[in-house]
């Protein structure tokens, strides 16, 4: 008991500090690191902003040459997407599992491809990988612990890096991120699919063209019961996902509801996320689901304790000009799959779940299934106009996997800026930690950083019409449903 009272004591004194954003050059942050689900760590930050990556453009490629990391549980299919697109070349394979490897190559090969260089001799060798002199760009599928010094050792070494969600576990790593980006003007983008869902990306669209007024406030999640994939036998190498579960009593994995309403209101260009409170139910499904497992196999054993973090988290985060955003997260209940996706406007509501997504222009009635047609035919950015069919017929999670992977490449290839950026990275990871110190805390509210600056105030939204840049072609004689 003891132990627990200094805890919240310490806890208490957390959320007493105070993030102070400066000038837009300057910034002093009070930040903090977790390294367990009961121990805290102050991390302090003077800062200085040695260069906006916010709208930056690195000279164009002409080929991306990628080394890729992690060929696991969805590695694979991202190795065949950027397979398909023109102007890629696949220099390198890094996997500790030799089957891994050997799927890779096929895959390669089906795509009409050349063998790529293997690494895969110890835990770190992909280490050498990123030392390669012909890689632009480390495109990382590992379990979440890799993230962050996977990213920062790639752009150390020259290389653009693109990661998987979250990009970063403590507030201490996702100014890593951004230092090292900084410093050496490599991008690093989180690679968060959601954000180029079709009708997240028509709606992002009908807002900036002002159909939506006002934005006042946005709902997001994840709920995506995954209780049964958690524990299934050596499904993720370690059981990593499943000790994830026991060790972070918070919102673990944010981005996919966040990352689209955080450009909905223009987070990090033009408004910023300034503070979150959440809120955690206790485990009613990860014990019991142990225990039952255990009694029926040894190696299950291990995980019948009672240290499991909640089933279900939501927070409360408000923007720098008053807007709002409630966040959800529940991957161990038995619930059907939402992002819940909502955004309120002056003018205007959308709605995707529960499906049919749908949209509001009188405040009063959806429109009907003829009027959301003529709405996307009038409003569908370029980008699906361009890539969408193609992408539906490649895959991943109805076509969305592919448009970011082909955007990516096209503003790689034409010298653009990213639609995600480090600052976005780390903004949208950074609610990780914010939630469990919030959580641990009584729902005390948590000051969420100033991760540009104040550069937010100042940087402007990227352009998704496409205007510039589209000229990236896909290897479509390789494209099989």
């Amino acid at each position: 008991m003891g132990k627990r009272r200094d805890f919240l004591k310490l806890a208490g004194k957390i959320s007493a500090g105070i993030f102070a954003s400066g000038s837009a050059v300057k910034c002093s942050t009070k930040s903090y690191s977790t390294k367990s689900a009961n121990t805290f760590r102050e991390v302090y930050k003077t800062r200085t902003q040695r260069f906006n990556m916010s709208g930056y453009a690195p000279p164009p490629l002409e080929t991306v040459r990628i080394g890729l990391i992690g060929l696991g549980h969805r590695g694979p299919s991202s190795l065949r997407r950027l397979s398909l697109i023109e102007g890629v070349e696949i220099k390198a394979l890094c996997d500790i599992r030799p089957e891994s490897l050997e799927k890779g190559q096929k895959i390669l090969a089906d795509s009409g491809m050349p063998p790529a260089r293997e690494y895969g001799l110890d835990e770190n060798d992909w280490k050498r990988m990123c030392e390669s002199e012909d890689i632009d760009l480390i495109y990382q599928v590992t379990p979440w612990r890799l993230h962050t010094p996977v990213s920062v050792f790639a752009m150390e070494h020259g290389k653009h890096a693109a990661v998987e969600m979250p990009a970063a576990l403590t507030i201490e790593d996702c100014w890593k991120l951004i230092e090292t980006s900084e410093k050496t003007r490599k991008h690093c983008m989180m690679l968060e699919n959601c954000c180029y869902d079709f009708f997240e990306l028509l709606t992002l669209n009908m807002v900036r063209q002002g159909v939506f007024g006002e934005i006042i406030h946005a709902d997001a999640g994840y709920i995506h019961n995954q209780i049964e994939i958690a524990f299934k036998k050596n499904n993720y190498p370690g059981m990593w996902l499943l000790k994830e579960s026991q060790m972070r009593n918070g919102n673990h994995y944010p981005t996919h509801g966040l990352g689209p309403v955080c450009q909905i209101l223009s987070i990090n260009r033009g408004d910023r996320l300034t503070s979150i409170v959440s809120m955690q139910s206790n485990d009613f499904s990860y014990g019991p689901k142990a225990s039952e497992l255990a009694e029926k196999d040894a190696f299950y054993k291990e995980f019948d304790t009672n240290s499991y973090r909640g089933n279900m988290n939501t927070s409360i985060l408000k923007t720098d000009k008053g807007k709002t955003i409630m966040l959800q997260h529940d991957v161990s209940s038995p619930r059907p799959y939402s992002r819940i996706y909502m955004v309120s406007g002056t003018k205007a509501t959308a709605q995707k779940w529960p499906l049919p997504q749908k949209i509001s222009i009188d405040g009063h009635n959806w429109l009907n299934d003829e009027e959301m047609k003529e709405l996307e035919k009038k409003y569908n950015p370029p980008i699906i106009k361009k890539i969408g069919e193609l992408a539906k017929q490649v895959g991943g999670h109805g076509g969305m996997d592919f448009t970011m992977d082909w955007r990516l490449i096209d503003c790689l290839r034409n010298g653009l800026p990213l639609d995600q950026d480090v600052y976005d990275a780390a903004t949208w990871s950074s609610v990780v930690a914010l939630t469990e110190w919030s959580v641990a805390n009584g729902s005390q509210p948590i000051k969420v950083p100033d991760f540009t600056c104040g550069g937010y105030r100042r940087n402007t939204p990227v352009d998704i019409e496409l205007k510039a840049g589209g000229t990236t072609g896909v290897r479509k004689q390789y494209i099989t449903k």
